[in-house]
């Protein structure tokens, strides 16, 4: 008690406002002011110091400490005044208050301090317009809790707090009345838990009679149900369990419940979410359908930072269409792997690995039941690859690759497939130059390098991917090559280059062709397992130089100069005879008889039965323009392009005395690179007869053009919006099989729509909009068109003339609509059509996609609470487009 006393003591000393006070072990404020105070004051001085000095030397207090005693120093400060009532043995701190007590900082308006049972109550402050302010706010640790009132006992760290709110994580809690028990448990009354951030008036809430709480870690309630904008709803469950745990936790993952004509009552996307660590979580959730069908899916994410990232999807799904017995009755099975891996750089920069896999059954993006738009469906090619490279920096360097590649046609499920395919290079050497030396001249800039790729490549379908079959009928080979080259100049101005290659491959399967078979008619091949070799070798030389003019104008015109680049280049190749590896055998009945390679069938090709020697011809062309410049004070003009590249390439067979068709390519772009223009043709300098057979005549001579165009095309596409460049609201499908815009529409999984798709910065930025746009509504278009002509046989047909567009308008900063669509000219006909809606509720997120016509006709509309926590309060209902069995 006597330590007790002199805290009590030590309190009087708060008379002056504006000065934190600290309590002391001191009696000197218990003395009376009389004429003789300032000498006693003297003569116990240093009996208190003395007393002080004897507690400071001894190190640790073996005695233990009373029950109820205070362990620390309590702090107190106030605004406008500290008044002591020693009657009623209380404190009171009026406006702008604090008090603190070990790791308890309670700060109000105005506090009561009862020293003599150690209790403090804190409260509001009414200002001269009746409305309260400065509500208190305790703090213990890393808790933080904002009440109208606390009562608080030091003693037994006791509190009774009232319509008091505290934010967990993305979890916003306020409890009418609520009982601190200890550091760790609180126990409340008529509490309601929301992730709104407007707690005054929350759009939604959920009503706990009572409850346990304790901090970062679980709400333990009794009867609680969901209400909205204040009204009851019927979703009520009589006990429940919130996880309070901050970042990444182990749960459950609520299921959606419905029911679809064809397959009876689902369960859908229900699991459990792992974290396997502080670097890797995984995802499982299954679906099951009353009529027999069954799926399955496997998600995890992974990144370490400095080393590598990627996440990997596995989906597999059963799917039982009608009942067993019935004529429609059908089950397939569905697939689909999707992995990607990218490895950080500065982890070791000798060597890297990736993966960009999107693997599975051809059907799965048409009839996923997780799939419901059709961005994917019109996506038809499907297509993997797994690299690893490993450079060796010693002189001469050496490069070594494996790669895994898959390619996929959905509409024809072929598959073609390369597992693996082995590269590996030298760099080039310069014999005759030593290090630091110059590479001119013939001789010094003759190099060369050596490479060898290695490939095992199956050529499959879909029905016997993975299949003994498809393992049987593998092509593989390793070829190698050493080009050697050299180069030097002619007249200052023209290249000359002369190259060669010797290229040798090694094959472990062959043929053998025997005559023809007069019982059977056919000609019978045998497969010789086992190695075998070839090897062919080439040379060729080239010319080539830049020819730059400038046509210069008048200075006070708009367009001062046009520079033309021009690079012309010839090129010679010759590659001999082959013949020692043919040979000949009867082909028919007759006794005809022709000639084959037994390495017929390889991944690299034959070695040619005859010589050939060609000459190609090549000429590029660059154009642009220099623009004087609107703005005065710019001295120097401005670069534009007009034509990024125009091309023109043909050759000439010396053997065969015959030109290839002219081939034509060229871009260029319009509004400062906004307006790409991609265009390409081909010419071809022959005629053809009546049944369109190409003749040795050329077309001039047959009464017609110089050349015959056989094939053209263009393309083009433009995005324009009044966004802000850095923060396009576009998103991205690649990640699920689609393409990398929205013109085929927005692509999501089922499992994924609850996902907003705005990012943490937009949603900031949104934080510091107002209700609506003031001077500007934000939207997006993009537009795409192609055309494409035919004429190789006079049919003059144009082929494909399409064009899409998609758009995206923002009609408030919580309201979005979009649409993509498109025409096909030749069909005559509007392409798949997409509308979007999206309303932002502030913790809800309502969104539906429809699709109104077409084969892929079908809707899809949900509504649901953004805050991962509470994701599972959703409601969502489609309609799937027809299924198609093929």
């Amino acid at each position: 008690m006597a330590t007790a006393c002199f805290w009590y003591a030590g309190l009087f000393a708060a008379q002056k406002s504006d000065y934190p006070y600290i309590n002391r072990f001191s009696l000197l404020d218990t003395l009376k002011r009389t004429r003789n105070a300032k000498d006693t004051i003297k003569q116990l001085t240093p009996k208190l110091d003395s007393v002080v000095q004897v507690a400071d030397s001894l190190k640790n207090d073996t005695l233990q400490k009373p029950k109820g005693e205070l362990e620390d120093i309590v702090k107190y400060k106030a605004q406008d005044s500290i008044v002591f009532n020693k009657v009623r043995s209380e404190i009171i701190l009026y406006n702008e208050t604090q008090v603190q007590y070990t790791d308890i900082d309670i700060t109000a308006g105005i506090e009561l301090i009862k020293f003599d049972v150690g209790e403090v109550y804190a409260g509001r402050l009414k200002d001269s317009l009746g409305e309260y302010t400065q509500h208190p706010v305790f703090k213990q640790g890393n808790d933080v809790i904002e009440p109208d009132s606390i009562r608080f006992n030091y003693k037994t760290q006791r509190a009774i707090i009232r319509n008091a709110y505290t934010k967990q994580d993305e979890n916003n809690i306020k409890g009418e009345i609520i009982k601190k028990e200890n550091d760790s448990t609180y126990f409340m009354k008529n509490a309601i838990l929301t992730t709104a951030e407007d707690l005054d008036d929350p759009d939604y809430y959920i009503k706990i009679r009572k409850a346990k709480f304790v901090p970062k870690k679980k709400v333990v309630a009794g009867l609680s149900n969901m209400y909205i904008v204040d009204i009851p709803t019927p979703i009520a469950i009589p006990f429940a369990y919130y996880p309070m745990v901050s970042g990444r936790t182990s749960g459950l993952i609520f299921p959606t419940f419905g029911e679809v004509n064809n397959r009876g009552y689902f369960i859908q996307n229900g699991g459990y979410y792992f974290v396997i660590s502080d670097y890797m979580d995984l995802a499982l959730t299954g679906d099951y359908f009353t009529n027999g069908s069954y799926g399955f899916r496997a998600q995890s994410a992974y990144s370490k930072r400095y080393k590598f990232s990627g996440n990997f999807n596995l989906n597999y799904e059963n799917q039982i269409y009608s009942i067993r017995g019935l004529p429609d009755y059908n089950r397939t099975t569905l697939y689909n792997i999707q992995w990607t891996h990218s490895k950080d750089s500065k982890s070791n920069p000798n060597s890297s690995f990736s993966a960009s896999v999107n693997l599975g059954s051809s059907r799965y993006y048409q009839n996923s039941y997780n799939q419901i738009n059709s961005a994917n469906v019109l996506n038809n090619t499907l297509s993997s690859s797994i690299s690893y490279s490993k450079t060796f920096p010693a002189y001469p360097s050496v490069n070594l690759s494996v790669t895994a590649s898959h390619s996929q046609n959905t509409n024809t499920q072929n598959i073609e497939m390369t597992l693996p395919a082995l590269r590996t290079s030298v760099e080039r050497i310069y014999p005759f130059v030593k290090q630091g030396q110059t590479k001119k001249g013939l001789l010094k800039s003759l190099n060369f390098q050596y490479s060898m790729q290695a490939d095992n490549r199956f050529s499959t379908t879909d029905s016997l991917f993975f299949s003994k079959k498809m393992f049987q009928e593998a092509r593989n080979g390793v070829r190698h090559s050493i080009p050697v080259s050299t180069t030097a100049k002619l007249f200052k101005y023209v290249t000359f280059g002369v190259n060669s290659s010797l290229n040798e491959t090694w094959q472990f399967k062959t043929i053998r062709k025997r005559d023809f078979n007069d019982n059977t008619g056919r000609i019978p091949i045998d497969t010789v397992s086992g190695f075998d070799r070839f090897l062919t070798y080439n040379i060729g030389a080239s010319l080539g130089t830049t020819v730059y003019g400038t046509f210069r104008f008048n200075k006070d015109a708009k367009v001062q100069a046009i520079r033309h680049v021009m690079r012309p280049s010839v090129s010679y190749g010759y590659t001999p005879a082959f013949d020692r590896y043919y040979e000949e055998y009867i082909s028919d009945a007759y006794g005809n008889k022709s000639q084959y390679t037994r390495f017929e069938g390889g991944i690299y090709g034959t070695p040619g039965l005859s010589k050939s020697q060609s000459v190609s011809f090549s000429l590029s062309n660059t154009l642009e323009a220099k623009v004087r410049q609107k703005d005065s004070t710019q001295t120097e003009p401005k670069k534009v392009m007009l034509l990024n590249s125009l091309n023109f390439s043909s050759s000439y067979n010396v053997i065969t005395k015959q030109f290839s068709p002219v081939s034509v390519t060229g871009g260029t772009t319009f509004f400062d690179g906004k307006l790409p223009l991609n265009f390409g043709m081909t010419l071809n300098p022959y005629a053809i007869d009546e049944n369109g057979r190409q003749m040795e005549k050329f077309n001039i001579n047959n009464g017609g053009s110089l050349f015959r165009l056989t094939n053209a095309n263009i393309s083009t596409s433009y995005s324009f919006s009044n966004r802000n460049k850095d923060k396009s609201n576009r998103e991205d499908n690649t990640a699920s099989g689609g393409r990398s815009d929205d013109l085929f529409g927005s692509s999501r999984p089922l499992n994924d729509m609850q996902s907003t798709h705005k990012n943490t910065e937009e949603k900031e930025d949104e934080e510091e909009k107002v209700t609506h746009y003031k001077a500007s509504i934000p939207w997006d278009i993009n537009l795409a068109y192609s055309l494409t002509y035919s004429n190789i046989a006079r049919e003059k047909r144009i082929s494909n003339n399409s064009v899409m567009f998609s758009g995206n308008v923002e009609l408030s900063p919580k309201w979005q609509v979009g649409v993509s669509s498109g025409y096909d000219f030749v069909n005559k006909g509007i392409t798949y059509t997409q509308l979007r809606f999206e309303r932002d509720l502030n913790s809800f997120r309502m969104s539906f996609q429809f699709t109104p016509f077409g084969y892929r006709s079908s809707w899809y509309f949900f509504i649901g609470i953004k805050s991962s926590m509470l994701s599972d309060l959703k409601w969502e209902k489609n309609r799937e487009p027809d299924r198609v069995l093929r």
